[in-house]
């Protein structure tokens, strides 16, 4: 029965995750799809390039607010592995998205939330790593990669040696470095193109 609870939180938290902010917000303001321009992703970071930083925000927070719903719910509905399944079947639904075609984003803004949720050292580690990695790269990919390495560490530092969180974080990490694979190609080329917010709620144009 406990494991029955716990496989319907990993549902709620996939279905929860699939949820796409940056489709909707894409439509909202401009009744397009995100995902048909710039990089083609449904994320905060294509959003702030396309839309604006007010939009890329707007995206990154809705983000978080689903992943918090999910691993929540998942909490109530399972105990402490329901809590830890809903967070990575969020990220899952957020890369893979039932809702979508399963094209979804790369997970950075969903993994913010599941270090917060899980302790607010782990939020504060991989936020520092991100922030201190864009500033010397200018590269949102090259800042989001390394959140996904660091991961993990920030949770042993945070005081986690159970091995489902621990698990959480290594298969969270992987998802995001194989989500950014086509970034990591770039970035080992030298091609990968520094950040440019958009500069008003509409479309860029090329």
């Amino acid at each position: 029965m406990e494991v029955l609870k716990v496989l319907l939180a990993g549902i709620i938290g996939y279905l929860l995750g699939s949820i796409s902010s940056a489709v909707a917000v894409s439509w909202a303001v401009s009744r397009k799809d995100v995902r048909n321009y710039g990089s083609g992703n449904a994320g905060a970071t294509n959003m702030a390039r396309l839309f604006g930083m007010g939009a890329g925000v707007l995206t990154f927070l809705l983000d978080g607010l689903k992943t918090v719903a999910s691993m929540w719910v998942g909490r109530l509905v399972g105990g402490y592995y329901g809590f830890l399944l809903a967070a990575f079947t969020c990220l899952l639904g957020h890369c893979f998205p039932v809702y979508f075609g399963f094209k979804g984003g790369k997970g950075v803004s969903v993994g913010a939330a599941v270090g917060l949720m899980l302790h607010w050292k782990v939020f504060v580690i991989i936020v520092a790593v991100f922030f201190i990695t864009f500033f010397i790269t200018k590269r949102v990919s090259a800042g989001s990669v390394m959140c996904a390495v660091t991961f993990m560490p920030a949770e042993l530092i945070a005081g986690f040696r159970d091995w489902p969180s621990i698990t959480l974080g290594v298969v969270a990490g992987l998802l995001v470095l194989f989500m950014h694979r086509g970034n990591l190609a770039r970035l080992f080329r030298g091609e990968e193109k520094p950040f440019r917010p958009g500069k008003s709620l509409g479309l860029r144009k090329k």
